[in-house]
């Protein structure tokens, strides 16, 4: 289904990048709202790059609009990116870490994931644009598949600084751009 879209609109979709496949991408133009439905690109070099990446950078947004950015360990997994809170010393609650209190007040976040070099032809940064939800406890089986994914990938979570009921947020993708040399 495709709607008709403002020329701005439609360059802006156009750069939308994703190696997830089908989203409905939303854009506002001349203040009215256009919804396409879009098979996004596939990239070869996003799928790599998110998968060998160690970090990535969380960025949500406080009651005042004021950015709070921090960097976390993450998975990719089924269409949503995935990161928890771990065992690492802390100064409150997990469910008082600034970055959680924010995405209950504000679910739009950014997660920025990038590469440098001072080779600058090896430089690249996939950016992230979605809506975060924390996992609840109840959800078991999915708590359990993205604890696993996490553990697989970071040697210090299979090691003890992941627990079992560690605070998990999702990041459901909205938008992806990339960029590389």
């Amino acid at each position: 289904m495709r709607l008709p879209c403002a020329g701005h609109a439609a360059r802006s979709r156009r750069r939308n990048q994703d190696f997830a496949g089908r989203v409905l991408a939303a854009t506002i133009a001349n203040g009215k709202l256009f919804a396409t439905k879009v098979t996004l690109l596939r990239k070869p070099f996003i799928s790599a790059a998110v998968k060998n990446a160690r970090i990535a950078h969380l960025a949500t947004l406080d009651p005042t609009n004021r950015p709070h950015i921090v960097p976390v360990c993450f998975v990719y997994k089924e269409r949503a990116f995935y990161t928890a809170v771990d065992q690492k010393p802390k100064r409150v609650p997990a469910e008082n870490l600034t970055r959680v209190r924010n995405i209950r007040h504000s679910p739009q976040v950014a997660l920025l994931i990038d590469h440098y070099e001072e080779d600058w032809t090896k430089l690249w940064y996939v950016s992230v644009r979605g809506r975060a939800s924390l996992i609840p406890q109840s959800a078991g089986k999915k708590r359990k598949l993205v604890i696993r994914a996490l553990r697989a990938k970071y040697l210090q979570y299979r090691v003890g600084m992941l627990n079992d009921d560690a605070l998990i947020i999702r990041i459901t993708v909205e938008q992806i751009h990339s960029w590389k040399i």
